[in-house]
């Protein structure tokens, strides 16, 4: 595998970066490069943006509005975006949901729903993680009875990222009892203003609002809006978490924090001690393998090999160094990264300390918040024992 770039693939990338340049917000990158909290009209102007140009769906192939761009392509309009400032694609729409329904929905399906999400217009929820269900998605319990033609939805889903924001929610549904567990799940998009669906915040210990609890009471779903064949949910969930698993690596908001870590370790002065400084060029050695480690699994895709156990590798990785990068980063702050007032940081009161780093303001949000990055699409230790199989057998 020849990973450096042609001449082609290196003017593609300075095509993405003047557009980036000319068309990202300035008050949206300096936000995220100073880790500070994006509201829901950022993330969704910056979409829309993408989604004027035709880049929102920018891993989709061109027979579904997409641009058709190569892994390479992928990988460099990623690396641009993330580092001129972008904020991250919410990728339940674009990145999760679309390919499940390009691959398995039926061409009304398409039709449907690919255009709102091309446009950045609908915000997709993720329903999987229940109470007692997280890593073991097999044993989801939100029943969804059939009558007539339409199904009556009961249950819970837990950690809902975003989901105060959802328009439409993807939601795996038990739908029979019988057989192993994997046998009776089915895949059910469903509308989250319908009566019945109720959403109710998990305050995180930064005081934000970042995930939640959905409860379904009798909320009826056509079934139409059923993906595939019922029973069969289990498949596309499958081929839903290996894009997950990828998209959680998130290399090229690494690469950016790198240069973060960086900037706040010289402004505190420790960038010069040599101990701190090799842990900076451990974690810049392991960053750059995880991006070959990308690279290899969207040439797989692109050539149609099975990447999954691959993904989840490198879900494995991409989550550790996040949480390394924002241990590092705390270090380097010192005791002006411990505040914890939500107030405090939105009036940007952490910069005003003598030295002004903006770059701390939110360092222990973060740090917090990166806790959980080891545990959702399926637990890095679960994760160990599906490349573990895939390995020895």
């Amino acid at each position: 595998m020849d990973l450096s770039f042609t001449p082609e693939e290196q003017k593609f990338r300075e095509e993405i970066r003047a557009w980036v340049k000319e068309n990202l917000p300035k008050e949206i990158s300096h936000k995220v490069h100073n880790a500070l909290e994006l509201t829901r009209d950022d993330l969704q102007n910056w979409a829309k943006i993408l989604g004027k140009k035709g880049w929102l769906g920018y891993g989709w192939p061109t027979e579904f509005g997409g641009p058709g761009w190569t892994a390479v392509q992928r990988h460099l309009f990623e690396e641009e975006t993330a580092l001129a400032g972008a904020p991250r694609i919410v990728p339940f729409g674009p990145v999760m949901v679309a390919p499940v329904i390009m691959a398995f929905g039926n061409a009304e399906q398409q039709k449907r729903f690919l255009p709102g999400i091309a446009s950045g217009e609908v915000w997709w929820s993720q329903g999987y993680s229940e109470p007692g269900s997280g890593s073991d998605l097999a044993s989801v319990k939100t029943k969804a009875e059939r009558k007539g033609d339409k199904y009556i939805v009961n249950g819970q889903k837990t950690w809902t990222t975003l989901g105060q924001y959802g328009d439409w929610m993807f939601n795996l549904v038990r739908t029979s009892n019988e057989g192993k567990p994997q046998t009776g799940i089915s895949f059910l998009l469903l509308d989250m203003k319908s009566p019945g669906v109720t959403v109710r915040p998990i305050k995180l210990l930064d005081g934000g609002h970042e995930v939640n609890e959905v409860f379904f009471d009798n909320v009826e779903v056509p079934a139409e809006n059923l993906i595939g064949e019922e029973n069969k949910g289990w498949t596309y969930a499958k081929h839903l978490l290996s894009h997950e698993r990828t998209n959680i690596a998130d290399v090229n908001r690494a690469k950016r924090e790198l240069e973060r870590l960086k900037r706040i370790a010289r402004t505190e002065g420790v960038y010069e001690d040599q101990r701190f400084r090799d842990e900076i060029a451990k974690l810049e050695v392991d960053i750059v393998a995880l991006e070959m480690m990308v690279l290899r699994v969207l040439s797989a895709a692109t050539s149609g090999k099975n990447s999954l156990d691959v993904a989840g590798l490198l879900k494995i990785r991409g989550s550790e160094i996040q949480q390394r990068y924002s241990e590092l980063m705390m270090l380097a702050g010192g005791p002006y990264s411990l505040p914890l007032i939500r107030e405090a940081m939105e009036a940007g009161w952490q910069g005003n300390f003598p030295g002004g780093n903006p770059a701390l303001a939110p360092l222990s949000s973060t740090f917090f918040n990166m806790r959980k990055t080891t545990i959702y699409g399926g637990s890095n230790e679960v994760q160990r024992n599906i490349v573990a199989q895939t390995v020895l057998g």
